[in-house]
Order: structure tokens, then sequence, then C-alpha cells
């Protein structure tokens, strides 16, 4: 059972999000949250699965939020966005966030996004995040800049893996592309976020294309 919590301000957006993921059979709400501050002190005292974070809210931002869920390891972030690709989706990535969907997406694509986070894959709607990642790679970062030094510690088939999650792909798409078995392909993808020190694949993706491998 995937254990989720809801964290949007707009009390009917939100009744209708955990609608929707209620009516999955493998999925449970496990709390709901109107505002950041609530958000991270419900993931803190429920330890969900996944949070469905809202990126605009009160008190707290769902960037901020994402953050501190994420530094603490209480859960995965699927962060909801307009995708108007602004400041807080960028801060999003950047915070960690797991995955991102469309405010608009069809139920059925909020619940497989859901369940595509809970198993480790970052990358929710390929063709969606393949230019999220693009255009936030595209864009200056103050004060930092990926060092290809980085990459050293990577094996060749750890770099081919990281290549590949630059593109967007999910781990069933790298395996077919590399000829390997799925789990092998979650390991390399484990063991290369911890040589880099990033916290979700999507930050892998976006370090990608930064290094244009």
């Amino acid at each position: 059972m995937i254990r989720v919590l809801v964290a949007e301000d707009q009390s009917a957006v939100r009744a209708g999000l955990v609608l929707i993921l209620r009516s999955a059979p493998d999925i449970e709400v496990t709390g709901e949250a109107a505002d950041g501050e609530q958000a991270v002190a419900l993931a803190r005292a429920l330890r969900p699965d996944v949070v469905l974070m809202d990126v605009q809210m009160p008190r707290l931002d769902g960037v901020s939020a994402t953050r501190r869920i994420v530094a603490e390891s209480l859960a995965d972030v699927l962060v909801l966005t307009t995708f108007d690709l602004d400041e807080y989706v960028f801060g999003a990535l950047r915070a960690g966030a797991a995955g991102f969907l469309l405010k608009n997406a069809e139920a059925r694509d909020l619940i497989e996004a859901v369940r595509t986070v809970a198993r480790g894959e970052g990358v929710v709607a390929p063709a969606v995040t393949r230019r999220l990642i693009a255009e936030f790679a595209a864009r200056p970062v103050r004060g930092t800049r990926a060092d290809p030094a980085v990459l050293e510690d990577l094996t060749r088939r750890e770099r081919e893996v990281l290549s590949c999650l630059g593109e967007g792909l999910s781990n069933a798409a790298v395996a077919a592309r590399l000829d390997m078995a799925e789990a092998t392909v979650k390991t390399h993808v484990s063991r290369l976020l911890g040589k880099l020190g990033l916290r979700s694949r999507v930050q892998a993706a976006v370090l990608a294309q930064e290094l244009g491998i």
C-alpha cells in the first residue's frame, strides 16, 4: 500500500485529489495539509511514502516545504505545477523533488505518477519532464556550475545510465536501451546518485543535461 500525504491549499482541489487517489486500491491517503508548514509537520508525524505537494501555498511555500521534507528523508515529493516553468518549479527541482505533475492531469495519470514516484522513479511523464529538464538546464544558475570532474568516480555503465536519465527515460526504458534487467538499472541509479551526492533522479537528469552527456 502506497501512503500519500496531499498538500494543497485550495480545499476543493485538495478534495478532488484525495477522491482520485482513494479510488486506487493500492493507494492510501494518510493526511491532508492546507499549507507548507502543516505539510512538513504531517510528513514528520505520518511518514508517508509520497507527498503530493502544491508549489504555491501559504505560510511556507511548496519549495521550502519540499526542501525540508527531502533533507529529513521523510518522503519522496511529487510536485504539482501549472507548468509555467517559473522559479518555484526550478527551486523545487533543486530542493530534491522526485517528480512533477501537471495540475490538469487526468485521474489515471495522477495515480500512475504517484505509483512511479513510490517505485523510486522520479521521472514522471517523460515528454513533459524532458522539456522541463531542458529548459531548466538552459538557465544560468547563480553561483554554481556543473563540474565534469564529478563523473570521474562513475563506472562506464553508470555514465550510460546517467545519460539515459538526462533524456527523461524510465527504468524500464533504460533497461531496454542498455539491454539490462530493470532491477540492475535501479541499482545503478541508486549508486550513481550516492556517488554524485544527489537526492533524486530528476536532479541527476539535470546534471546530465548540464554536462552534455
